[in-house]
């Protein structure tokens, strides 16, 4: 016979419990505490919860020297090893078995409600842990069964990505930078860089520098002959203008009358 070394581990210990004789169930509605003699027990000692694997243990046990009353295994709570009773929380019903098959039912109670509640978490307690490690280990069968997805790239394959939303730079829409020191644009017309043609006042007082002699800027003591009156008093206005329309195309440039 193989030798088990499952580890066995505890889920809960109360050092006072009583054992109580119960009588045969009378109908299915449950046994109810109040038909044991609770003021004589049968048995009173220490209990323990063990578990080994998904198997759940309830040992009672002399407080003194730890010798082994009776055991009931539990394969899965709640069930028909542990029932609570109808009328009280804290008593219950274990069936025990002495190892060569045979089995008795038992009445357990604890003298506090604390101790009941302990008793009653810890086996749900492991007894949920052995239904998450089942449906685990399913799980896990079945990943392994089913047919692995290859998300590998084939030998040669290649991918295309389309990237959206992105403008191309227009290399002939650059804008011209600004010109520095905060001087304006050049007149239409007149290349950058270029001599600024002279202004019609400019030409004007050129011109009547080139026809004037500098001698007789000079000569005050000679006055030259008087010029009758005309009658037409717009003569002079007339013949400055003429004049300087003839300055004007001279130089290139037009006078507008």
């Amino acid at each position: 016979m193989a030798e088990d070394n499952s580890y066995e581990s505890m889920l809960c210990v109360k050092p006072e419990v009583h054992v109580y004789r119960i009588p045969p169930r009378a109908s299915n509605r449950g046994y109810r505490a109040a038909d044991w003699k609770l003021d004589e027990p049968a048995w009173s000692g220490r209990m323990k919860i063990t578990a080994k694997d998904k198997m759940a243990y309830i040992k009672l046990e002399d407080k003194n020297t730890g010798e082994l009353f009776a055991q009931a295994p539990v394969e899965q709570y709640p069930g028909c090893v542990v029932e609570s009773v109808t009328d009280s929380s804290r008593y219950f019903v274990i069936r025990i078995e002495d190892g060569n098959g045979r089995h008795a039912f038992i009445g357990l109670g604890f003298a506090d409600r604390g101790d009941s509640f302990d008793f009653n978490v810890a086996l749900q307690d492991h007894f949920k842990w052995v239904k998450q490690e089942g449906e685990l280990a399913k799980q896990e069968a079945s990943e392994s069964t089913a047919p692995k997805l290859d998300l590998r790239f084939k030998e040669g394959q290649t991918i295309k990505i389309s990237i959206g939303n992105i403008k191309k730079k227009d290399a002939g829409g650059a804008k011209p930078r600004p010109m520095g020191g905060g001087l304006l644009p050049p007149p239409p017309g007149v290349k950058v860089g270029g001599v600024i043609p002279p202004t019609l006042g400019e030409q004007t007082v050129s011109a009547v520098q080139a026809n004037t002699d500098p001698a007789s800027l000079f000569d005050f003591g000679s006055p030259g002959p008087a010029t009758p009156p005309s009658s037409d008093m717009w003569g002079d206005f007339t013949s400055a203008g003429s004049n300087s329309s003839k300055d004007a195309v001279k130089s290139g440039w037009v006078q507008f009358s």
